[in-house]
């Protein structure tokens, strides 16, 4: 190879971005992580986009009630059904592929009468268990 064709390959390669969030520039294989898990209640990170989290939910069960003052989260179910008992709204019922947002300062709580994955998207800010 010659020199110049190495300077060019390295120039090239320096403008890839090559950032060391979460989830950049890997393949995320959501099956193979709800399969290793045995957990009735697993939450964890997935990607980081931007300033935000994209984080895998599986549930069985209920969780506590809880908000989180500064931060909307966004529930997306996958498979199974998602309970979301929110103040002042009743209970909403997420069936697979059905999304919804809780707004920011809104108390709620999740539950799952059978195993239930899900998709979350939030600030990477939000704490899991809520704030006080």
């Amino acid at each position: 190879m010659s020199k110049r064709n190495f300077i060019y390959l390295v120039r090239m390669y320096s403008m890839i971005p090559m950032s060391p969030k979460l989830g950049h520039l890997e393949v995320i294989d959501v099956p193979s992580r709800v399969a290793a898990n045995r957990e009735r209640w697993h939450n964890s990170d997935l990607a980081q986009v931007n300033d935000s989290l994209v984080r895998l939910g599986i549930f069985e069960g209920e969780f506590h009630f809880h908000k989180h003052d500064r931060e909307d989260e966004f529930f997306f179910v996958l498979t199974g059904r998602l309970l979301l008992d929110v103040e002042g709204r009743g209970t909403v019922e997420l069936a697979p592929h059905q999304g919804y947002t809780v707004p920011m300062g809104v108390v709620h709580r999740t539950r799952a009468e059978e195993r239930t994955v899900v998709l979350m998207v939030e600030r990477d800010t939000v704490r899991p268990k809520g704030d006080p």
